[in-house]
């Protein structure tokens, strides 16, 4: 009968330690699947001009930054200016798919407020967003000289304003 009085003991503080780990943790830190891993592969066509194509194979041999945006994504356009600066700076390059968007329209946004891109892909109806592992928009990814994601970040550039470094010189 005693061993029957310890079990909510025992299950209360389970559940105080889980709790407590939890409490522990980033809310807005999601994890990625895809940390370690070869990035999936991919062809695209470019936003500005949808008879060339672009792919992932082409970035081997080279660090870049994969960013996952859309022109109705109010956290892309917040994101927008810090990817615009950060871009100034030269340190990684910045690839954008726009993710289940308009041509027309994301073409009229990049004109209108800048274009932090090196270049730009289309994924209109989030195939690519779907390999990803995209939850929402913005989303970026840092893909090694081997094709592996090395970091994953939501609004990448919010979480590193005012650190020292680029995102590729730190690592995960």
């Amino acid at each position: 009968m005693n061993r029957l009085l310890l079990l909510p003991l025992v299950l209360f503080i389970g559940l105080v330690a889980f709790l407590l780990v939890g409490l522990r943790r980033d809310p807005h830190e999601i994890p990625s699947p895809l940390i370690n891993k070869p990035a999936p592969a991919f062809q695209l066509k470019q936003l500005p001009d949808p008879s060339k194509t672009f792919s992932a194979e082409e970035m081997r041999g080279k660090v870049w930054l994969l960013n996952f945006w859309g022109t109705w994504c109010v956290a892309c356009r917040e994101e927008h200016p810090l990817l615009i600066q950060y871009a100034k700076t030269n340190a990684v390059p910045i690839y954008g798919v726009d993710y289940k968007d308009e041509r027309a329209t994301a073409m009229q946004m990049l004109n209108d407020e800048g274009n932090p891109y090196t270049l730009t892909a289309s994924d209109p109806d989030g195939r690519l967003s779907i390999d990803y592992g995209i939850y929402g928009a913005p989303e970026t990814f840092l893909i090694d000289r081997d094709g592996v994601i090395r970091y994953f970040g939501f609004v990448l550039f919010r979480c590193c304003a005012g650190r020292q470094g680029s995102p590729a010189q730190r690592r995960p």
